[in-house]
């Protein structure tokens, strides 16, 4: 089984020193491929460098909105730079955050259309958060015709018809740790009617671990865990799962043929 993380932070700070380590645990639990994702200018560095230093791995960069208000003219050149390397598979972690509102959401949304702009120009696939903010991300998307470039909708936390209304702009779903917890009702019945060529799958590490090591720090072998979960929802052979979202990484990041 080959699993692909399609989004974690590796080149966060409690990696830092270890990230071989937290590899080959990846690799022990069939993770074998992953997408270090950056937000800002420090991690969009790391995860440039991790990627450039393992062939497995692949770079995400961008501006989160927690940061939106520290985009400018120059973060934006340095940003399509580093975006047209080769070890870089798509443009994000991209947004919106009402939950923290650290930059304004003006702010946000004027640095979340611009990047879609960017990405789009590029024709390289975005990758979304989007926290208390379903509706407004949704209109933002729509409305920039997020279709052209394509992308994933990272840690999915809505319910079926959010799904619904996000894939019919071309979004793939991308289901985090937030699957196995027992409560999460609504992201159950969406990963049980997600279509298998939509869907991604990811840690967000260190974030959302999953059960059964809920309440510890993530690490990106825990997308087994992930795997887990959306095969015992689908009554299916956790293998399945992982081909399947395996191939659509491969495919929406131009990786080549699985």
């Amino acid at each position: 089984m080959q699993i692909f993380d399609s989004h974690t932070h590796l080149n966060d700070t409690p990696y830092a020193g270890q990230e071989a380590d937290f590899i080959q645990q990846a690799a022990a639990l069939d993770v074998v491929e992953m997408a270090i994702v950056g937000s800002d200018t420090v991690l969009n560095d790391g995860a440039l460098r991790l990627a450039q230093q393992y062939a497995n791995l692949s770079a995400i960069i961008g501006w989160h909105p927690e940061s939106a208000k520290d985009y400018t003219k120059a973060t934006e050149a340095t940003l399509i730079e580093q975006l047209q390397r080769p070890e870089v598979v798509a443009l994000g972690e991209i947004g919106l955050d009402y939950h923290w509102d650290t930059s304004p959401r003006d702010v946000q949304q004027r640095v979340f259309a611009r990047q879609i702009a960017i990405a789009k120009s590029l024709n390289m696939p975005i990758s979304v958060h989007t926290r208390d903010a379903l509706e407004a991300t949704y209109q933002i998307l729509k409305e920039n015709d997020v279709r052209d470039c394509g992308g994933i909708i990272h840690s999915f936390n809505g319910d079926s018809e959010w799904l619904k209304r996000f894939m019919d702009l071309g979004m793939h779903i991308s289901f985090s740790g937030v699957v196995s917890f027992k409560n999460a009702h609504d992201v159950h019945e969406a990963a049980k009617i997600c279509p298998l060529d939509t869907m991604l799958v990811e840690t967000d590490a260190p974030y959302l671990t999953p059960t059964p090591y809920r309440g510890k720090q993530n690490q990106p072998g825990y997308t087994w865990y992930v795997v887990e979960a959306i095969a015992q929802l689908r009554d299916v052979d956790p293998a399945e799962i992982a081909a399947a979202t395996y191939a659509n990484a491969h495919q929406l990041f131009k990786l080549g043929a699985v």
